[in-house]
């Protein structure tokens, strides 16, 4: 018979209804004063999620005896005990978040992260580490599924898994119930495919082909002659009514996406075909994937080791996220996923999201990095104004500096990921070895070009560098929300969500939470008439708005109107000049009749 780790802990899925988990921690040889934490955030995902509120009933024993318990601060706690006698801590966690991030359990599934359940034991956190999970006796039809290492399971997947330490152990998420299974091989490394909540529609063949092709790209992007860092690769899907998430692992990934974006037996074999919604859901399955090496290998400097019991800024989410959403639908088009027209469509999504975000001329990409912990996750109505997402902008400084390397000639942005894949080992990460590679392989420093795109908020040399490269930046008329400066809902009326800074709607003192009722609107004069006298009022026309697409109805061609809001139960008359045509872009292949343009990435 095997003997378990020393860290050994059971994760018994114990009431369903009542959403718990019930967790035994075992500790071989404790020390004298044991303490043990729960993380308060898990990697990547950067903010400080305080996973112990949800956890209930610790206790410690010795054998017969109970230990002497204190609570050291929000998620520590100190045991007293005999280190020559093995430890037993007993609790349970509430599971009710459905996101990727956290833990759930009910009557239809099971998920859980380690950060959420399992108890860090310090001094020992970098030794071997046990998992059991039995089969629940409520839910005999379940499976589990996950890619930690198993030591002794069932059939059906459930016994006993094995860590090389703490860190190993919580970056296998497990997921549990009656869910899809299937697999495949890319380039010889087994990987499987989970999906739950999926209908009688959905075409797991489709999803399977589909999945291998992504990952092969990736393999292949990484690896042209080499084998990959993992051995296997589990995704787990959670299939819902209307959502959208992933986060990565280092063999696996929790993703999450709407059940209607799943693709569906009979639809059109190309992805395109299928709907934008599929094409989303393999732009995530890219995109977490991608982050096997960036992010989960090759990782910031400040992440090794992670703290798990505070935040850990850095300045480098604009390369880890950032590269990763310009590699993620990039690599949908070199797999032959997605067409040249769907590639500059998801290109436009992403440009335009930054060009009409005020927020970029306020902070830069590095410092929208190292403040994830306060405003990323945290979003309000000033969003928009005051930061950047290092996301979108992260992928346009990835564009940016892919098609100045290619226009250069003596590098490509690809060429630059592998280096500092062997530069780093696959490990941490500076700023100054992308510094270093970027000068090696392109000839010359590229520090102008990251303190004006990085650390600076300068507009981004887009339409010239997409225009030298054979694609169109095309101008469409704006969205009038848009050319308002407003963010708006519209469900039963119209609801102001944001207000942005230098727009038309700031100027007339709209704000979050305004109720926009109606508009007023001068009554043209008579021709020939003679203005009213002073003192006198011109008379106006008043008219209820229920969405912002009646504005130009009966505005006409009068550019002074006033806006008519209710703002905590008071009615305001706000002046409102409206404004000119404004535009938006459109990016598009140029026709292949056009002279030869430098290097695509996407070719």
């Amino acid at each position: 018979m095997a003997v378990a780790a020393p860290i050994h802990y059971r994760v018994e899925a114990a009431d369903l209804h009542g959403h718990r988990y019930a967790v035994e921690l075992r500790i071989a040889k404790p020390a004298a004063e044991q303490t043990v934490s729960l993380p308060v955030w898990i990697p990547g995902s950067y903010l400080v999620r305080e996973f112990a509120r949800h956890l209930n009933g610790l206790t410690a024993r010795q054998g017969d005896a109970a230990c002497a318990l204190r609570q050291l601060d929000k998620c520590s706690w100190r045991i007293d005990c005999d280190p020559r006698q093995p430890l037993v801590l007993r609790y349970e966690v509430y599971a009710f978040d459905a996101s990727v991030r956290t833990a759930w359990l009910d009557a239809e599934r099971g998920f859980f992260n380690g950060t959420s359940l399992l108890l860090r034991v310090h001094g020992q956190d970098g030794g071997a580490h046990q998992l059991t999970v039995p089969a629940p006796k409520a839910a005999p039809h379940w499976q589990l599924a996950t890619a930690m290492t198993p030591r002794r399971v069932d059939a059906r997947g459930f016994g006993d898994y094995v860590a090389r330490d703490y860190d190993e152990l919580v970056d296998h998420p497990v997921e549990l119930g009656a869910f899809w299974s299937g697999a495949f091989e890319a380039c010889g490394v087994p990987h499987r495919f989970v999906v739950a909540g999926a209908p009688a529609s959905f075409d797991g063949a489709r999803l399977l082909r589909d999945a291998q092709t992504v990952c092969e790209t990736a393999i292949r992007f990484w690896h042209p002659e080499g084998a990959p860092p993992h051995a296997h690769y589990v995704f787990m899907l959670n299939a819902v009514e209307d959502a959208y998430g992933g986060l990565e692992h280092r063999a696996s990934t929790a993703l999450i996406c709407k059940r209607a974006n799943l693709p569906r037996i009979g639809a059109p074999d190309s992805a395109v075909a299928a709907g934008e919604g599929y094409v989303t859901l393999l732009g995530l399955i890219s995109h977490e994937y991608f982050h096997t090496w960036n992010v989960k290998r090759l990782k910031p400097v400040e992440f090794a080791p992670y703290d798990y019991t505070r935040e850990n800024p850095t300045e480098l989410l604009w390369f880890f996220e950032g590269f990763t959403s310009y590699y993620d639908d990039l690599l949908l088009r070199r797999a032959g996923l997605i067409d040249d027209a769907t590639y500059c469509k998801l290109l436009t999504k992403t440009a335009n999201q930054v060009l009409q975000a005020p927020g970029r001329r306020v902070q830069s990409v590095a410092q929208a990095s190292f403040d994830a912990w306060l405003r990323y996750y945290r979003p309000d109505e000033n969003t928009p104004n005051s930061t950047i997402s290092y996301y979108t902008k992260g992928a346009l400084v990835a564009l940016c500096l892919d098609l100045t390397l290619r226009g250069e000639g003596r590098a490509t942005l690809d060429e630059v990921m592998r280096a500092l894949w062997r530069r780093c080992q696959g490990g941490p990460l500076r700023e100054d070895d992308v510094a270093a590679v970027l000068a090696e392989l392109g000839g010359r420093s590229y520090a102008p070009e990251l303190a004006a795109w990085v650390h600076g908020t300068d507009e981004l040399p887009l339409e010239r560098l997409l225009t030298a490269h054979g694609v169109q930046v095309l101008q469409d008329p704006a969205p009038l929300a848009q050319a308002l400066g407003l963010r708006v809902a519209e469900q039963a009326g119209i609801t102001v969500k944001v207000v942005l800074d230098g727009g038309p709607a700031a100027a007339a003192g709209l704000a979050a939470g305004d109720e926009w009722l109606g508009l007023e609107v001068p009554d043209p004069a008579p021709r020939g008439a003679r203005p009213a006298r002073k003192g006198v009022a011109a008379s106006a026309s008043a008219w209820r708005l229920r969405r912002l697409d009646e504005l130009p109805l009966f505005a006409g061609p009068q550019r002074q109107v006033t806006a008519l809001v209710a703002r905590e139960q008071r009615l305001l008359r706000l002046p409102l000049t409206l404004p000119a045509p404004t535009t938006t872009w459109r990016l598009a292949p140029r026709p292949p009749t056009d002279s030869a343009a430098p290097s695509w990435p996407g070719a």
